[in-house]
């Protein structure tokens, strides 16, 4: 479990971090939602994504396993959301790439993954073993790799 947990924390650690880098991607999927936020806003929020999943990959624990899986159930929520609408996901992708269902299937599958962690216990992935370290960035890897290349781009 502490490998699926890590995996997502890599994606937020990552996430995050692109959002403080560019936060145009989120801002523009914010803004097709209705939501004005402005780039500082959006960088604040990555900075915090990112900070959760560094605190997660480097001390792990329920209590922060039950913030990840919080996390992206609300990303699940928001892809959902995105998926009705016909708006873009600001998952990573580029700023106009709307969302796909695929999106949903890796949000909602590292918010389960994490409610179970939080109920079981989870180390910190910094702690484990070589083989957890690998699977967790293989994992995440293949998440990564969903989330952008997923859906195709809104030209409205």
């Amino acid at each position: 479990m502490t490998a699926l947990v890590g995996a997502a924390a890599l994606l937020l650690l990552a996430a995050g971090a692109l959002k403080v880098a560019d936060p145009t991607a989120a801002a523009t999927a914010l803004s097709a939602r209705g939501w004005r936020v402005p780039p500082v806003g959006v960088r604040v929020g990555g900075a915090a994504e990112a900070a959760l999943g560094a605190a997660t990959l480097a001390f792990g624990g329920r209590a922060l396993a039950a913030v990840v899986a919080l996390a992206y159930a609300a990303y699940a929520v928001w892809v959902a959301a995105a998926l009705r609408a016909g708006t873009p996901c600001g998952c990573f992708g580029e700023p106009g790439r709307a969302a796909h269902p695929a999106q949903l299937v890796v949000d909602a599958g590292f918010a389960v993954a994490a409610g179970v962690g939080a109920l079981a216990g989870v180390g910190a992935l910094v702690e484990t073993s070589v083989a957890a370290m690998v699977a967790a960035v293989v994992v995440a890897a293949v998440a990564y790799r969903v989330l952008t290349r997923s859906g195709v781009v809104v030209t409205r």
